[in-house]
């Protein structure tokens, strides 16, 4: 610890030196390490272009580092300027032409254009350059492959990786998805438990055969796989997390917890695991501890949309509508394209009485998750509640040509049309909807609250069940 905190001193007076040297204009110099944790501390901040002006002063002093070379490479990749990015790797090819590290940037480069084959191609070149570090190449080959959803070739891909590097978490996870997404999942468990009878004190062949039964929803023999893997070895943080994450979905709560501390006890905090034990605690319905940790994911990474997320859902349980939508807020300005934030601040929104920013939200919802029910019901009951039975019948409308067989929304229908004073098209909507799922009209019988709709109601239920009976 005492060693940790003499380092982070150490990097802190590193960067005043650098940044006062900026500002008095002096040559001042730093050797080519000292450029490098100056040039990671900007990145770790997203400080793109502190970075780069960093790298490029570094390369005025060291013109031929490889390695300077492909930071600044990194750095124009960030900024997405590929061109220039390209330009500084292949003069680093040219100084090193057996350098995995550029070929792998190179790769990369070509995919995030989406030129896949011609990623596939460096990679492939750069297979006989060295021994090393195979598992890596193999993996960005399998990445390659499936950004074309090559699926198959993929698999073959990650499968070389792990057959080099069992513990390669990447190509681990991904082989599980592209061999759930060709329904080859359940059969590949042979092709896991083979590691186990060729090692079976291998933790890192029990943890991978956890990972595929938790994909699987098998949680009691997910859990089983990773306790073998602790077993064997106790400090295999992966282990803990991926046991936490299966006890979360046993909805198991309190001993999620207990693997989540355990990870952090092992490997330190982080935000993806805070943010676990953030929803462990909102689930025991615990929602100040649950703010707490969510709190303390957003503090590790501000750019954590589902950790302001999590906070708002606590103080929405909490009825704190106000706070609730500042989070959700937050929420979305991290990530715009989640119709879940956009339907939680609708919520809030309608809860404070805000309607049109209410609508507003539902619209936006709508356009990114068409096919839920949810987001049609409640943006309708809006305009039902403020007796705009037209426009409720109208958002319905859209739902119901998003999801033509959903009986709830026929349902709903009926009702608005009964209150619109549309009875006969009500009538029409009110059949399909028992067609479709005949138990569900209780629902009804929650707007009409007099006795006599609801006796009229029961009527052409009846009857209805009645000619379907016979």
């Amino acid at each position: 610890m005492a060693h940790e905190f003499r380092k982070r001193e150490e990097e802190e007076e590193l960067i005043k030196r650098y940044e006062e040297s900026l500002k008095k204009n002096a040559g001042a110099f730093f050797d080519i390490d000292e450029y490098e944790i100056i040039i990671d501390y900007y990145l770790e901040l997203s400080k793109h272009k502190k970075a780069l002006t960093a790298v490029t002063q570094a390369m005025e002093q060291f013109p031929f580092s490889t390695g300077l070379m492909t930071l600044k490479a990194q750095i124009h990749t960030n900024l997405a300027q590929y061109a220039e990015a390209m330009e500084l790797l292949e003069q680093a090819r040219n100084l090193q032409p057996t350098d995995l590290e550029i070929f792998l940037s190179i790769g990369s480069i070509y995919s995030l254009q989406g030129k896949h084959k011609e990623a596939i191609a460096i990679y492939e070149e750069a297979l006989p350059l060295s021994e090393e570090d195979h598992d890596e190449i193999y993996y960005n080959i399998g990445l390659a492959y499936q950004s074309m959803e090559n699926y198959e070739q993929a698999i073959a891909a990650y499968k070389q990786s792990i057959e080099i590097n069992l513990s390669h978490e990447g190509s681990l996870y991904e082989l599980a998805f592209c061999l759930d997404v060709v329904g080859e999942l359940e059969n590949s468990l042979a092709y896991y438990k083979k590691f186990i009878d060729e090692d079976p004190y291998s933790a890192a062949a029990w943890y991978n055969l956890g990972i595929v039964c938790n994909k699987l929803e098998r949680f009691e023999e997910a859990i089983e796989a990773y306790d073998f893997a602790l077993a064997i070895d106790e400090g295999f943080a992966s282990a803990h997390f991926n046991k936490g994450n299966s006890y979360m979905n046993l909805m198991q709560y309190a001993k999620a917890l207990d693997e989540f501390k355990a990870t952090i006890d092992i490997e330190g905090p982080s935000p993806e695991v805070y943010c676990c034990m953030g929803a462990a605690y909102e689930n025991l319905e615990q929602f100040d501890l649950g703010i707490k940790y969510f709190q303390k994911a957003t503090k590790l990474d501000p750019m954590y949309d589902e950790a302001w997320f999590g906070a708002g859902s606590c103080l929405e349980k909490q009825e704190k509508w106000y706070q609730a939508l500042h989070f959700f807020n937050r929420a979305i300005k991290l990530n715009s394209q989640n119709a879940e934030y956009w339907k939680a601040a609708a919520h809030a929104e309608f809860k404070i009485g805000n309607t049109i920013s209410s609508i507003s939200a539902y619209e936006e919802a709508s356009h990114l998750q068409p096919d839920d029910r949810e987001i049609w019901l409640n943006w309708s009951f809006i305009h039902y509640e403020q007796g705009n039975y037209g426009k409720a019948v109208d958002v319905l409308s859209q739902g119901l040509d998003e999801m033509p067989d959903d009986a709830e929304l026929f349902y709903r229908m009926t009702v608005y049309l009964i209150e619109a004073g549309q009875f006969k098209a009500a009538l029409n909507f009110l059949e399909n909807a028992l067609l479709l799922n005949f138990e569900g009209h209780t629902v009804l019988f929650d707007f009409f609250q007099k006795v006599e709709t609801q006796k009229a109601l029961y009527k052409i239920i009846d009857q209805f069940r009645k000619d379907n009976q016979e």
